[in-house]
C-alpha cells in the first residue's frame, strides 16, 4: 500500500502529540501526585443539614495529632463552627504544626469550591455530598480557605482562615 511523503509526515506528528499528551500524563500521576476525583464520601439531605454531623460544625481532636473539621459552605461564608472570627466576620481555626486535618465539607444551598492555599487540597462542593481531604500542615502560618466556584454576589469574600501555631 503506498502512502504519500506528507501523509507519513502527518501520521508520524500525530503519533508523536499523543505520545507527547500520554507521558504528561503520566508525569502528572507518577511525579506530581495528580489523581482524579474521587466519590463523595456520602451524602447528606442538604435540607435537614440538622439532622447530619454539620448540625454542629468544628474541629475535632481525634488524638495523636489528627483532627477532623467539619464544615458547611453557606452563601457566603464557611461555618466552621469557630468562635474566632476575623475583622470581616470570617472564621479562625487554630490548630498545632505537624497537624494532620482532616476535612468533611458540604453545601447548603449552591455549588461551593474549597481550596486551601499552599495546598494541595481542592473539593468541588456540592449540594448533598460531602467532600473529603486530608491535608498535614507542617509549616507554622495563617491558610485562607477559599471558594473556588463562583456562589453569588459575595463569593469573593468567602473564606476562612487556619492559623497553624
Amino acid at each position: 500500500m503506498h502512502i504519500d511523503r506528507l501523509e507519513k509526515y502527518w501520521i508520524v506528528i500525530v503519533a508523536a502529540v499523543l505520545g507527547a499528551f500520554f507521558a504528561s500524563l503520566l508525569a502528572a500521576m507518577l511525579v506530581f501526585g495528580l489523581r482524579l476525583p474521587s466519590l463523595p464520601a456520602e451524602f447528606v439531605n442538604p435540607l435537614a443539614l440538622s439532622e447530619t454531623r454539620f448540625a454542629s460544625p468544628g474541629l475535632r481532636d481525634m488524638g495523636d495529632g489528627n483532627y477532623e473539621l467539619t464544615l458547611t459552605s453557606l452563601m457566603w461564608r464557611f461555618n466552621t463552627g469557630s468562635s474566632e472570627r476575623d475583622a470581616d466576620g470570617n472564621d479562625i481555626i487554630r490548630v498545632p504544626r505537624g497537624s494532620r486535618v482532616t476535612f468533611f465539607v458540604t453545601s447548603a444551598d449552591v455549588t461551593h469550591g474549597l481550596m486551601v492555599e499552599r495546598h494541595n487540597l481542592n473539593i468541588q462542593v456540592i449540594p448533598g455530598h460531602v467532600g473529603r481531604g486530608t491535608i498535614v500542615f507542617n509549616e507554622p502560618g495563617e491558610y485562607k480557605i477559599l471558594c473556588h466556584e463562583y456562589c453569588g454576589a459575595g463569593h469573593h469574600r468567602m473564606h476562612a482562615t487556619i492559623i497553624v501555631e
